[in-house]
């Protein structure tokens, strides 16, 4: 029995037949709204159902449940705001109860917004409640700084998905892993989220996972991120490395999600949470400072958070992990939960001393790294120092 999406319905927003014929027709009398790469993974994953129960951009009563209560208007949980901004000026020209052309910065038609509210908001009151921080080192305090200071709330129908997208072989909507993990016989499965290269502490933990459930879903995050982030092409290059030597291909599926990051810690660990919940998984992977970003949230804050809520509203099973290393004395990964030796036994490397490695050409430990994950990592980052 696959589990339910979150608000009991996968939505799905993508017009076709004579409702795609009606608006295809309307669109050149609409006004029309650009959106920036973030706005187009979300209006992306609101159209496939990725976001139910959200429909499209949140209007103010959302906005506001979603800021003050962790939940929406209609008391159920839900983490981050997910909203079209837009400058005063074009706000103004816009009327309610109307329809939008929503398209990309090259002008490409993708969707409609059936405009229903717009209103005003204030970035730093959200950052505060949202991110736990107006520090403007934090990305994401950046990104809302970037954008106007209207909203506008109303359902979306998608006409055209997102232009170039290199990982289009790679792209499952969530009708698809739900049909996949039901033609696989799956009745659990476990996803990871990440933005990062896989060393061997996460082959560690998600193996550990693997034990437990019957599929394991590699979800890497392919929307945007910072800019010093390894490159999602790179990044699905080490992916294949490892899943091709290193995992059964019976009990591991790779697709990618297309969300930016948000780097809002705790509040997007739950997010990730849900949304893997709409794409038919039961369980996800929850590691040390998930989602997080410098030291602007605690190890753990993304463990704790899940306690605020009853667990069948969450609905998906988090599976939390500690930090993870190499024991010298074990001879084997293991993390604190495991490991009785003292630091000085454990192997491990910090992202910046790995990038040195890299750069020079060598190859970390085999402990700490699969050969063929670290070969694509050196070719790029020297080519990224030759090209400085």
């Amino acid at each position: 029995m696959s589990i339910l999406p979150h608000g009991g319905q996968l939505v799905n927003r993508i017009a076709e037949d004579k409702e795609r014929e009606s608006l295809m027709e309307a669109v050149p009398g609409m006004p029309a709204v650009t959106l920036n790469p973030r706005e187009q993974a979300d209006l992306l994953m609101l159209a496939t159902g990725a976001m139910s129960p959200l429909d499209g951009f949140m209007g103010r009563d959302d906005y506001l449940s979603v800021l003050d209560l962790k939940r929406l208007a209609n008391g159920l949980p839900w983490r981050l705001p997910v909203t079209l901004a837009v400058a005063e000026e074009v706000a103004d020209r816009l009327a309610e109860d109307s329809d939008v052309a929503l398209r990309a910065p090259a002008g490409t038609l993708l969707g409609v917004l059936h405009l229903r509210e717009k209103y005003p908001v204030d970035k730093e009151a959200e950052a505060e409640k949202v991110l736990l921080t107006t520090d403007e080192r934090h990305p994401g305090v950046q990104y809302l700084q970037g954008t106007g200071n209207c909203y506008l709330g109303g359902r979306i129908t998608l006409l055209h998905r997102p232009p170039n997208s290199p990982f289009a072989n790679y792209l499952l909507d969530p009708r698809e892993t739900r049909l996949l993990f039901k033609l696989r016989g799956w009745h659990t499965v476990v996803a990871f989220q990440t933005r990062n290269p896989i060393h061997r502490a996460h082959e560690y933990i998600l193996k550990c996972a693997l034990e437990s459930v019957d599929g394991l879903l590699v979800h890497p995050l392919v929307g945007e991120t910072k800019a010093d982030d390894i490159p999602a092409d790179v990044r699905m290059r080490c992916y294949d490395a490892l899943l091709q030597n290193y995992f059964p291909k019976t009990r591991t599926v790779i697709s990618v999600f297309p969300a930016a990051m948000r780097y809002a810690g705790p509040r997007e660990a739950v997010f990730h949470a849900l949304v893997r919940k709409n794409y038919g998984c039961t369980h996800l992977i929850v590691g040390r400072d998930h989602a997080g970003v410098g030291n602007f949230y605690g190890p753990f804050d993304a463990h704790l958070i899940f306690r605020e809520f009853e667990p069948e509203e969450i609905g998906i099973q988090p599976m939390f992990f500690d930090n993870t290393f190499f024991c010298r004395t074990c001879q084997q990964m293991a993390s604190a939960k495991t490991c009785p030796h003292d630091s000085e036994r454990h192997l491990a490397l910090s992202g910046t001393r790995l990038r040195e490695l890299l750069a020079r050409g060598e190859y970390p430990p085999a402990e700490l790294s699969r050969p063929e994950v670290a070969a694509i990592l050196i070719e790029h980052t020297r080519g990224r120092v030759n090209e400085t």
